[in-house]
């Protein structure tokens, strides 16, 4: 789909980084530290220069109130004039376990799941747990457990499994071959957390290996790339004069899937206009 408008939808459940995330890529489109620029005029900006203010003065800043729902919208060009725009539909990540919880995807995020071309998730490895559960222990071992009914739930790789399962189900997509549109880029984000410095897809698949394999069956071509946008953890309260006097757009990285580190953070987002 190069050469025409792409619409990047980017989605994370709380606590992945999404916001410190937004705040970096949009100080680069303002600083000009990007092979991306804005195009027109962008929507809801305010929860993002909040961020920014803060990471300005080297702090991180606080969660987004699970009830708040402030799409924002970035039209954006590449330096060879593909265009896209992206799209933040949930600024308050509990959204994201409610509509799994729910099983019920309200009509604005039906609306962009519709339109858009490509999806972005963050998913924090460092948050999330490999547990056991009916998908992945040994058949044997079924009907052993004494835990009561009543505190059951699905692991978190099976609730990031259902989350894109429901979104597909929204899709304008068939499953009968593995889906290319939208594509799926899946970034690990606090990569400064990751211990084994491997490839973005070998961790994805040590940590998460039932996400990993529905991810691979399902799309054509998904890709996995590491991110640190802030490259070290700041505090809510205390300010980090380093950051602060250095400014925040000189943080921060990506991994690429090969392995190799990349400072321009939007690369992920530069890729998707370009058509790679």
């Amino acid at each position: 789909m190069a050469g025409s408008q792409r619409s990047i939808l980017l989605l994370g459940e709380s606590n992945v980084g999404k916001t410190h995330y937004g705040a970096q890529v949009l100080k680069r489109l303002i600083v000009g530290r990007s092979s991306l620029k804005m195009f027109g005029q962008a929507t809801n900006l305010g929860p993002f220069e909040q961020a920014m203010d803060c990471l300005a003065d080297g702090r991180a800043t606080g969660h987004t109130p699970s009830k708040t729902y402030d799409e924002s919208v970035w039209p954006v060009v590449d330096a060879r004039g593909n265009r896209a725009e992206l799209i933040w539909p949930d600024y308050g990540g509990e959204q994201i376990k409610n509509l799994i919880a729910d099983h019920r995807i309200a009509v604005a995020w039906r609306d962009r799941v519709l339109l858009a071309t490509d999806w972005i998730l963050l998913v924090r490895l460092h948050i999330l747990k490999h547990d056991a559960d009916i998908f992945s222990r040994p058949l044997a071992e079924l009907g052993k457990t004494s835990t009561p009914p009543a505190e059951r739930k699905p692991s978190d790789q099976a609730r990031l499994v259902e989350l894109l399962q429901m979104l597909l189900h929204v899709a304008p997509v068939s499953r009968d071959m593995p889906i290319g549109v939208p594509s799926l880029t899946i970034l690990l984000s606090c990569w400064d957390e990751v211990e084994a410095k491997t490839s973005p897809r070998e961790a994805l698949r040590s940590s998460l290996p039932l996400f990993s394999d529905f991810v691979e069956s399902v799309w054509e071509r998904p890709t996995v790339v590491g991110l640190s946008a802030l490259e070290r953890p700041l505090s809510e309260e205390q300010s980090d004069i380093d950051y602060a006097t250095r400014g925040p757009e000189t943080f921060g990285y990506i991994v690429q899937p090969e392995g190799s580190e990349n400072h321009d953070i939007t690369w992920p987002i530069t890729r998707l206009i370009g058509g790679t």
